[in-house]
Order: structure tokens, then C-alpha cells, then sequence
């Protein structure tokens, strides 16, 4: 089976920091060639695979605004599809785009849907929907309006995350500084439970980073780390007493919660979006629904087992697992089932 990846090139593929959509992209073509699948990554030409490697982009246009992204994103997409002939599935990590091309090439096409950046995108789903094949990364991200041929939850390396049993004495917030991810909510939760917390993400958002974050920062009970590189994280993630994780939005999925667990450091999330299918109440965090819950939880975090973490993150959300999930779903699509 000849695979094409067509990852984002917003960033590099895996990212050198933030990333989620390449680093999934980077993890399923890892895994697929450990499993002695013959697999090209389309992606930046600064990434890094132990495949092949076509690039039409050659810097993630993120990281230089000389780039124009359309333009950038037009020339890459095209790259592949001028080639989908050499290869028997693609697997598009790039949201609706390259469906607008699905009706012209004969090669298969199956799309992993990274969520839903607005309803008005559904239209180009629905109109591909008969021909192609998509892939939610959580049931609660599915659309009512959309068919699936699985849904196949992310899947991480557990052997490059250390497992800490001894935690230090610091809450975390992992993630984008947005309004969406709630930082501002993990610091009233912190100073509520007389806790440390540390911040560590992009800042996608500078207006809510200046008026709901930064006054809060003093380098001492409330720090912001900056942008991590992944060694950094995971150290950060591996030794936190909890990951907090008050998101203020559906959201798809949550690298950082499985990555907590795989580290054996429980999460407390509010109960919105795929949080109810990631963690297990009581076992390897909690869901809460408002501040007074997460504090009142942040005192119970004790009662959680690293250990029961760890497994737990292993047995659903290993590298290993989504990729055996993601072959059943390409012989699907090779049988002609688009479909469940």
C-alpha cells in the first residue's frame, strides 16, 4: 500500500513547538512506516520523517510573513495531487481544501477532520461526502450532516514520555493562550486552591494575553514559560501535580490531556467537548463544570494514581493503537466502504 500524508504546512511536520494538526500528521506517518508501510509525507521542506519527503512550501508560512499562505497552501496542495497517481490512498491532514480536487483524481482520498473552524466550512464536507471518506477525531466532533468511516482517536509515542510517579508542587496550563483554552480560569483556579501555576503555549491571541493573562504573572506563583520546544513540555507535563484544563469551547480533541496522562499526571477538565471521552472520571482526573468544582478537585488530586494514568493513556491513546485503527479505515476506502 502506497500512502501520501498531505499534512499543514503552517508549521513543520512534526512542529518544532506548537502544532497539534502536524504533529498527528508526523505520529500516523512515523507509525505507518514502522509497520513497513511505503509512505511520502507532503509537507514544509524543513520537516522531518524516515520516509520520503516532497515539498513545495519551504518554510511554514507561521514562521515567515513574507509567505504568502494562500499561495503557499495552493502550490503545496496541487504538489500532490499532480502526483496522486503514484500512490493508492491519500490521507489529508488539511482540511476541505484538497476535497475540491478529490473529483478529479481517481486516487482514493480519506480526510481526518481536525474540527470545525466554522460552520460555514460544512458545505465542502457535505458536498464530498458520497466520494470520500472522513475520519472524526472524537465522537462528540462528528457533524450531523456528515458520514464517517471511523473515528480514530490521536495517538502518541509513550516511549518518549517519561512516567513520574513523584510530582512537584505546580499546577500546569498547557496550551494556546486563547480565549477558547481558558488560562485566565486556570489562574483564578490555582489562586483559589493556594497552588503555583505555570503557563506554558503560543499566545495566539495578544489582546486577551495582555488583559486577562499578564497581570496575573510574577514569576512566582503565576509564571508564563513561552512557546515550549517538546522536551521542555514533556518535563513540565511529567512533573505537575495536575494539568488544568478549563477550556471554554467544544473542543474536538486535547493533545495535552492525553500527553498529561502518558506522563502519569491526572487532568482536571471542564466537562465540554471530547473531555468525557479522553478522561475517566475519578480515575485519571476529573470533569468539572465551573471554578468552585476544579478547586474543590484540585484538593482530591491526591486520590489519583500516576500509575492508573499511564495505562489508561497507553491502552486508548498510543501511537500504536491509531495507527492500526487508521489501516482498518484505508482498507475500508481501498474495499470501496466509504462509510461505517
Amino acid at each position: 500500500m502506497k500512502i501520501a500524508i498531505l499534512s499543514s504546512i503552517a508549521w513543520s511536520t512534526p512542529p518544532k513547538k506548537y502544532g497539534p494538526w502536524e504533529q498527528v500528521a508526523s505520529n500516523i506517518c512515523e507509525g505507518l512506516l514502522e509497520k513497513g508501510m511505503d509512505v511520502t509525507l507532503f509537507a514544509t521542506a524543513d520537516s522531518i520523517t524516515k520516509g520520503r519527503l516532497e515539498s513545495a512550501c519551504v518554510v511554514p508560512y507561521e514562521e515567515d510573513r513574507a509567505v504568502d499562505p494562500k499561495v503557499a497552501e495552493c502550490l503545496h496542495i496541487s504538489n500532490l495531487m499532480e502526483h496522486a497517481h503514484q500512490f493508492d490512498i491519500i490521507h489529508n491532514h488539511f482540511d476541505f481544501l484538497p476535497l475540491t480536487y478529490s473529483a478529479l483524481i481517481k486516487t482514493p482520498m480519506i480526510t481526518t477532520i481536525h474540527g470545525f473552524s466554522s460552520p460555514k466550512i460544512i458545505p465542502v464536507y457535505k458536498k464530498y461526502n458520497a466520494k470520500t471518506a472522513y475520519v472524526s477525531i472524537s465522537d462528540a466532533d462528528r457533524s450531523k450532516e456528515l458520514d464517517y468511516i471511523a473515528t480514530v482517536y490521536h495517538g502518541i509515542d509513550p516511549l518518549i514520555y517519561k512516567f513520574r510517579a513523584v510530582k512537584e508542587d505546580y499546577l500546569l496550563f498547557f496550551g494556546r493562550i486563547h480565549p477558547e483554552k481558558g488560562a485566565h480560569v486556570a489562574i483564578e483556579i490555582a489562586k483559589r486552591s493556594n497552588h503555583r501555576l505555570i503557563i506554558a503555549g503560543l499566545i495566539q491571541d495578544q489582546v486577551y494575553f495582555k488583559e486577562k493573562v499578564k497581570p496575573f504573572i510574577d514569576d512566582d506563583l503565576v509564571c508564563y514559560l513561552g512557546n515550549l520546544e517538546p522536551d521542555r513540555g514533556k518535563k513540565l507535563l511529567g512533573g505537575s501535580k495536575a494539568l488544568l484544563h478549563p477550556i471554554n469551547f467544544e473542543e474536538p480533541f486535547g493533545l495535552s490531556v492525553i500527553e498529561a496522562m502518558m506522563c502519569g499526571t491526572p487532568v482536571i477538565a471542564f466537562d465540554r467537548g471530547s473531555m468525557r471521552e479522553l478522561i475517566k472520571d475519578g480515575k485519571t482526573g476529573y470533569l468539572v463544570q465551573n471554578v468552585e468544582d476544579a478547586v474543590e478537585k484540585v484538593g482530591l488530586i491526591d486520590n489519583i494514581s500516576p500509575e492508573y494514568c499511564r495505562a489508561h493513556a497507553i491502552e486508548k491513546f498510543s501511537i500504536n493503537e491509531m495507527v492500526e485503527n487508521y489501516i482498518l479505515a484505508y482498507r475500508k476506502v481501498l474495499q470501496g466502504t466509504n462509510k461505517a
